[in-house]
């Protein structure tokens, strides 16, 4: 029943992207301009569905679909996925942090840097030119395909001993598995690397637009050994933090239009509000695979349109 349910969603998101591109360039300027606004209501919305229980920002899928299929130039796309994958994090926070899948303890040292790191990144994006951009999107969304197919993450990693930094701050908690009912104890280790990683992913995330859930649950799963809900839930509260300080950077510099971005804000809010209560019960490995199918496709749209052979 939830891989049929995911199916649909999936399809449903890659026919609003077909359907945005079938329109391009010429039936931008024979459509009623409030197309495009219903149009990206309707696509963020199912984009927030699935983000949460996929256990990635809604910026990961918004800034290649949108970028690659709508007539938006893409700086505007990428301030507009900015405050897209900060939507996604505040709509579903509450939840997660009630729950317990989210912790504001082990969210907070992580995200200072990453914050931080989100700016620069941020103002090294508007400098370059927009085709550079499109190419270099296209090569890390295919890198972020490569990822997260080849990571092998466990539900309940083996952590024998925290380190002496995890346990300075207290790194450590418990949580209900909504599926099992049962109650898990976590704790992380690895701490400097975690940091110094979430540095480097605060950079992507700044450049183009992309929150950066993709590269959070990894990192706290596989690299400090967060149970897989904890990381996914975690990876939300760091995104509202890191989100929110490079989206300044775009709206100082006046690359945030109302017309994109608050029709998508607005439906990725309403959508992830559903995701985050399917994270519990939703089987977030089938969610993941056909997520992993639309970023293939639209990896390879950026990368083509930014070397001009698709325009």
């Amino acid at each position: 029943m939830h891989r049929r349910a995911a199916a649909l969603v999936i399809s449903a998101l890659v026919l609003s992207s077909a359907s945005a591109h079938a329109a391009g360039p010429a039936g931008a300027s024979a459509a009623p301009w409030w197309v495009w606004p219903l149009g990206l209501c309707a696509i963020c919305f199912v984009i927030g569905i699935v983000a949460v229980p996929a256990g990635i920002g809604g910026g990961t899928l918004f800034v290649p679909i949108v970028g690659g299929f709508f007539p938006f130039h893409l700086d505007f796309v990428r301030g507009a996925g900015l405050l897209v994958a900060l939507a996604s994090a505040l709509a579903a926070g509450p939840m997660l942090l009630r729950s317990g899948l989210g912790s504001l303890r082990l969210a907070l040292p992580l995200a200072v840097l990453a914050s931080a790191s989100s700016i620069v990144g941020a103002l090294a994006g508007l400098a370059m030119p927009a085709h550079l951009v499109q190419v270099l999107l296209g090569i890390v969304v295919l890198g972020i395909v490569a990822l997260m197919f080849v990571s092998r993450r466990s539900e309940f990693p083996l952590v024998e001993r925290p380190g002496r930094l995890s346990q300075a701050l207290a790194l450590n908690g418990v949580f209900v598995d909504g599926a099992t009912q049962r109650v898990h104890a976590w704790r992380v280790h690895r701490t400097p690397a975690g940091l110094l990683c979430f540095t480097a992913i605060g950079v992507l995330a700044g450049m183009f637009g992309l929150g950066a859930g993709w590269a959070n649950v990894p990192a706290l799963n596989l690299l400090m050994g967060a149970p897989l809900k904890v990381a996914a839930g975690t990876s939300g509260v760091v995104l509202s933090l890191v989100d929110s300080s490079a989206a300044w950077v775009y709206l100082n510099q006046g690359a945030v239009l109302p017309m994109i971005a608050v029709p998508s804000v607005i439906g990725m809010m309403l959508g992830a509000r559903i995701g985050a209560r399917l994270l519990h019960t939703f089987a977030a490995a089938t969610v993941r695979r056909l997520v992993i199918a639309v970023l293939v496709f639209a990896g390879v749209r950026a990368l083509l349109k930014g070397t001009g052979v698709w325009p």
